[in-house]
């Protein structure tokens, strides 16, 4: 077993919900062992400023998947979660990223290892460094410790606080009910 660990994030719907559905789906996937998760944490958006704040979390894994297949289990679960296309770094549903994959590197047009911002998000490094503080990063050669510490990213990450939940946000209408598409029956 492989250990790797993925970034999930959203700013649309009940955002909670999503990261929470994401983490049961990747749970239920065969081949895959989830061991550790971080706490959800709000965070500024950070390349587009004029859309919704997100909640982001981090969880730790042992996988017998490839690379690339996890990538395509990463996909399939935000699929069905309702993620729709949109503009590049734009709002979304539900968002999974593999951040590292044991120590492995790749760099391919699809599929970057080490995931090539990680070092440089705050949203990204704060829940990865309540998990794994030690971990290091195989190119950069720093903790992850030591890449939060070294961050210049003026963005805020703040710990969630689950009683803000009514905050969560609606793709168009703040007053609109968002379907919640079921994970029982889909095929994952």
């Amino acid at each position: 077993m492989v250990q790797a660990f993925l970034s999930l994030g959203s700013n649309l719907g009940q955002r909670e919900d999503s990261i929470e559905r994401a983490v049961a789906a990747l749970a239920q996937t065969p081949r895959v062992v989830v061991c550790r998760r971080s706490e959800l944490y709000e965070t500024e958006p950070a390349e587009v400023s004029d859309q919704p704040w997100f909640l982001n979390a981090v969880v730790e894994m042992e996988t017998e998947l490839s690379p690339y297949e996890l990538l395509a289990v990463c996909k399939q679960i935000e699929r069905a979660l309702g993620r729709r296309e949109r503009a590049r770094y734009g709002p979304r549903e539900i968002d999974l990223d593999i951040l590292f994959y044991d120590d492995l590197v790749v760099s391919e047009k699809d599929l970057q290892i080490p995931h090539a911002q990680l070092h440089r998000r705050r949203f990204v490094l704060t829940p990865l460094a309540e998990i794994a503080p030690h971990h290091v990063h195989p190119v950069l050669h720093q903790t992850v410790a030591q890449l939060l510490e070294g961050l210049v990213d003026p963005k805020e990450v703040r710990p969630y606080d689950h009683r803000d939940s009514h905050r969560d946000s609606r793709p168009d209408d703040a007053h609109r009910a968002v379907g919640r598409p079921a994970l029982d029956g889909d095929p994952l």
